[in-house]
């Protein structure tokens, strides 16, 4: 599977993770010119700004660990937009999450959801 196909496969299943979660999804693929945010879901009042990682191998380690101080550093800018240009304030509960997809083989994908992953820079 290429690395594009991995990650809307990741995506996909994280997507349908949240919904059984009781998650409403906002939007998919945000985008702007400072970059993207893979899922923006709601978790009763709360805004969830979610960054999908998923691997095929362990080689690079676990699929969560790619989120670095860069990648936080963009969503935290992302998510200040967002916030902005969909609620016109930054004041809306809201909360980072990571979702990290391992899927091995043709087994089923073990999917971790980690909740307040890290705090934004805003």
């Amino acid at each position: 599977m290429s690395n594009k196909t991995l990650g809307k496969h990741g995506e996909n299943l994280a997507r349908e993770y949240l919904k059984t979660q009781g998650y409403k999804i906002l939007d998919e693929n945000f985008r702007n010119k400072m970059g993207e945010i893979d899922l923006i879901a709601q978790d009763g009042k709360t805004i969830c700004f979610v960054e999908v990682k998923t691997r095929q191998s362990l080689e690079q380690g676990q699929p969560y660990e790619a989120v670095n101080s860069w990648k936080i550093r963009k969503l935290s800018q992302m998510a200040a937009f967002y916030l902005k240009y969909k609620f016109h304030s930054l004041e809306i509960p809201s909360r980072f999450d990571v979702i990290s997809v391992l899927q091995l083989n043709e087994g089923e994908p073990d999917i971790k959801h980690i909740k307040n992953a890290f705090d934004s820079a805003f």
